[in-house]
């Protein structure tokens, strides 16, 4: 008999138990999700991990190549690159009626096609969120990214709505620049603050006390922004069309390996994108 979603909850299998699978599963229990089975691979590392969720949200574990898959909805939380592989793994699972997700921010929801053919309606359900070991975001207010089966997508939109996520539709096309622009929001402006914390050490700031100094005017620039919008938000020696501060930035910057040319990219993206002055002096100082 194939399983059906209901008025009931799904129960949910998780395939992994890396950082967003911990975060997944804990806010699905803690929402009143039955979490069957955490399902892993079979090194040792992989399975200590899968055990360690496991007993957090009192599933079974089970390895992928011989998982028997119970619950209504599975939801893989691998990287891009083990995904086709592991849906190839479980084949043989038992998907009729069934509703399969991956949460690949790139890629679509056709990487669990073998899964489609064995019956399961197949989506890709990506929060646009960051997850790093030691931190645990709440899904509440998050935005989730979904493409795929309208099975699939139906079900998926009800699970985040109970998570409080903010579910919106994506087209497959459109994936790798939404990646990117998340890759954007948090990944790259990491790599900005660790490089403002090698220009504040150029400038006599150890980077522990750099981080703690830098954390006023970030958190009051994201409230700007949040308020105003980016063209209000935005300060400092371009938007006053300050060409000399620029070319004295530009000087003492070569002392510090790779920072100018992150100065001179996000620049030029201003220059693109946000109010200045002396838009062509700006131009020419940055060209040469």
């Amino acid at each position: 008999m194939s399983a059906k979603l209901t008025s009931v909850k799904p129960r949910i299998t998780i395939v992994g138990a890396g950082n967003l699978a911990v975060a997944l599963a804990s806010s699905l229990h803690e929402a009143g999700y039955v979490i069957d089975q955490i399902v892993s691979r079979a090194p040792a590392a992989s399975w200590r991990q899968a055990q360690s969720l496991a007993r957090e949200v009192g599933a079974s574990v089970e390895v992928n190549t011989r998982a028997q898959i119970r619950a209504e909805v599975v939801w893989f939380c691998i990287p891009d690159r083990a995904i086709a592989a592991a849906a190839a793994s479980m084949e043989a699972a038992g998907w009729e009626g069934k509703v399969a997700l991956h949460s690949s921010g790139a890629l679509t929801s056709d990487e669990l096609a073998v899964l489609r053919s064995c019956g399961a309606a197949i989506a890709s359900v990506h929060p646009l969120m960051t997850f790093v070991r030691g931190s645990r975001p709440p899904l509440a207010g998050v935005p989730f990214a979904i493409e795929g089966d309208r099975k699939a997508v139906h079900a998926a939109r009800v699970i985040i709505l109970d998570l409080r996520g903010e579910p919106f539709l994506i087209r497959k096309e459109k994936k790798r620049a939404y990646h990117a622009w998340g890759t954007f929001l948090s990944p790259l402006l990491t790599s900005l603050l660790a490089a403002s914390e090698e220009v504040a050490f150029a400038a006599g700031v150890s980077r522990k006390a750099a981080r703690n100094r830098m954390l006023p005017i970030l958190m009051q620039t994201l409230a700007n922004y949040a308020q105003l919008g980016a063209p209000a938000s935005f300060s400092g020696p371009f938007v006053r069309g300050d060409v000399a501060t620029v070319q004295k930035h530009l000087h003492v910057l070569k002392g510090v390996p790779g920072a100018r040319e992150i100065y001179v990219a996000l620049a030029r993206g201003a220059l693109r994108n946000l109010p200045v002055k002396n838009r062509a002096a700006l131009e020419k100082v940055l060209k040469d």
